[in-house]
């Protein structure tokens, strides 16, 4: 063989070995990037070939699948009350990445969780039948707290402070999930839903942090009692009215003039939610300390799964006295989502324990078989010890039963609560936040929740928290108690 026959055929070896090395490249190492590419069209295909598993409610599921009518894409999501769970299930769209509980077990309910796979399916490479996801909402309380939001903008949450299990998640308003699984008609809704100034994609119940107000009160309370400076919720503290900000020229005033608020006890600052006393014991404490107790209740945790991941409630840093002032109050930059206020609550009716929140009981094989179990209850750890606790449930329930929280009574029930009506706007210029936060126990049943009222058709003069967020809150303990 000559010289040039010689080179020319190193050269074709070389060629057909750089092809073999690049044919091995992209099928085992692009290969799955290429699959689980979001613009890749198979994996549509393969998830819609054949119906999903089922979000399940109190034995009874909400979600379906139904064929279509044609394409390459042989079933669509649907939703039975999808308005009323939408902030629950999320939606599973045939256009858009899946959202909430759709969105978190996507593979256990399209087939494709290994969990799932049996030793056949592994032989045939046939995709293994849907799991289902039992979550642990109540219809009967999800139902109460989306009729008494009716036409309101807010949210809500509540929760078993027992076991942390969470009754209801609800934001207003709602949509339809139904509107974007037609990959043929999710465009048009996807676009309204996006437009739309009331924002009913938002889930206020967990995702939509805004200042808490006078709810806030509690945590300052607990931070004050567990650090000693007071020693009892009926304690005379030292809190002058009117209260001046340190360092400025600004007295805080208190929504009830007439109250009496100077020097007044926890028990009767809650009770007539005193301003200046909270400002000032947010003061004599130091921020580090009101925000080391408001970290144990939840705050700042960028990693809060329920397994939804819920939007961190902020207290925070790097503030003079009179912004620490401020924040006594649930002003300044702290927010809240009502996840986190129920969760303040339901450790305070816990005696001072707070089990992890979760919204999904168990996870299932298509035959029913557990693959995990979230309700072992084993995740809690003590926020407050339990006198702190019994104390704050006492001026809790005096907020109710004497104070700004009468709205929230319940016959044969123990509640207590506490009210906030949040300021909005430069100078308190925009409608105010209306907010409650409570517990009841009654027999062996406890209920812990959070109402958030964002907007209201009320008069400015109206917005409260008592007159707007307390009857939701009521109309879901009722519920939650009965049951």
């Amino acid at each position: 063989m000559n010289k040039t026959i010689r080179r020319a055929s190193v050269f074709a070896l070389l060629l057909v070995l750089a092809l073999l090395v690049r044919a091995t490249w992209v099928q085992f190492y692009d290969g799955k990037a290429l699959a689980d590419d979001k613009d890749n069209r198979r994996n549509a295909i393969q998830t819609y070939a054949e119906p999903l598993g089922n979000i399940i409610v109190a034995g009874r599921s909400v979600t379906g699948s139904t064929r279509t009518s044609g394409g390459d894409l042989e079933y669509k999501r649907t939703y039975t009350d999808g308005r009323l769970y939408a902030s629950v299930t999320g939606y599973a769209s045939q256009a858009y990445a899946p959202t909430q509980l759709e969105g978190i077990y996507q593979e256990l309910l399209n087939g494709t969780d290994p969990r799932l796979r049996t030793v056949m399916d592994t032989v045939t490479g046939k995709r293994a039948d849907p799991g289902n996801v039992l979550t642990t909402i109540d219809p009967d309380v999800q139902k109460a707290a989306y009729k008494a939001l009716g036409d309101n903008k807010g949210g809500a949450v509540a929760l078993d402070p027992k076991t942390g299990r969470i009754l209801a998640v609800v934001s207003t308003p709602s949509y339809d999930p139904a509107a974007l699984t037609d990959a043929n008609t999710a465009g048009k809704a996807w676009k309204e839903l996006n437009a739309d100034p009331d924002k009913p994609l938002n889930n206020r119940g967990l995702r939509q942090p805004l200042p808490p107000g006078s709810t806030f009160k509690l945590v300052v309370a607990a931070a004050a009692l567990e650090d000693g400076l007071y020693s009892s919720v009926d304690q005379r503290t030292v809190s002058p009215d009117p209260y001046r900000l340190p360092g400025t020229t600004r007295d805080l005033s208190n929504e009830n003039p007439s109250a009496p608020c100077e020097n007044a006890s926890i028990r009767v600052a809650l009770q007539y939610s005193c301003n200046n006393v909270f400002a000032k014991m947010a003061v004599d404490l130091g921020q580090d300390k009101v925000r080391a107790m408001a970290e144990k209740f939840g705050f700042n945790d960028e990693q809060q799964d329920v397994p939804v991941r819920a939007y961190p409630s902020v207290y925070p840093k790097d503030m003079d006295k009179a912004q620490t002032a401020l924040t006594g109050i649930g002003q300044f930059d702290v927010t809240a989502t009502p996840l986190q206020m129920a969760m303040v609550s339901a450790a305070i009716a816990n005696g001072g324990k707070l089990v992890s929140p979760h919204m999904v009981s168990r996870v299932t094989d298509s035959g029913g078989d557990v693959l995990q179990n979230y309700d072992d209850g084993s995740d809690s750890k003590e926020i407050v010890d339990s006198h702190t606790a019994e104390q704050l449930q006492s001026a809790m329930q005096t907020v109710v039963e004497e104070g700004t929280g009468t709205n929230a009574r319940i016959s044969g029930a123990t509640v207590g609560g506490k009210t906030g009506t949040a300021q909005h706007g430069e100078n308190n210029s925009k409608t105010p936040y209306a907010w409650f936060t409570s517990y009841a126990k009654a027999g062996d049943k406890e209920v812990a929740v959070a109402v958030m009222v964002e907007q209201s058709d009320a008069a400015r003069s109206e917005v409260s928290g008592n007159g707007l967020a307390a009857p939701v809150a009521k109309a879901m303990m009722k519920a939650a108690l009965k049951n």
